[in-house]
């Protein structure tokens, strides 16, 4: 008879999330892309070690790049290699999504927001959106109907009893 394994399974593939991002744009269309990546960047994310809260991603020359992601190296990292936490990084999209993404960031104003960065397989993917920010007095609606859903559920919740 087997051993069966004593490891947990962590099925949550997720390394990093922006919670912020759908609380200050409206997302409207999303992307999942690859991530160029260095040894020390994939051991960091393996770690669990990444912020992408801050960063967005803008397009030139025909390709897209992240910014602001922070990945900060680990101290058992390989000492000949310069560890920069805040380098552009490519990101890995089919020419026809690229010319779609620039289209609509060119001519329709939108911004292009990382939503998450997850595992897939062995590879590092990472999710954003098409994005517009919001005004404060949508921010101040979305929290209103926030507040009155929340209210909903304690009435129907009371009146079970």
């Amino acid at each position: 008879m087997a051993k069966k394994n004593s490891k947990p399974k962590n099925n949550d593939n997720t390394i990093a999330r922006n919670k912020r991002a759908s609380h200050e744009y409206h997302l409207e269309e999303r992307f999942e892309a690859g991530i160029e990546l260095q040894g020390w960047e994939v051991k960091s994310l393996r770690a669990g070690k990444a912020n992408i809260a801050d960063s967005y991603i803008f397009l030139k020359n025909g390709e897209a790049f992240l910014l602001n992601a922070t990945f900060p190296p680990l101290l058992a990292a390989s000492s000949h290699v310069v560890c920069d936490p805040l380098r552009y990084r490519k990101l890995l999209l089919k020419r026809r999504e690229l010319d779609n993404l620039v289209g609509k960031v060119e001519r329709q104003g939108y911004s292009i927001i990382p939503i998450s960065l997850y595992w897939k397989h062995a590879w590092v993917k990472i999710s954003f959106a098409l994005a517009k920010g919001k005004q404060d007095h949508d921010k101040r609606s979305d929290v209103k109907d926030r507040e009155w859903q929340v209210q909903k559920e304690r009435m129907m919740k009371h009146s079970v009893r």
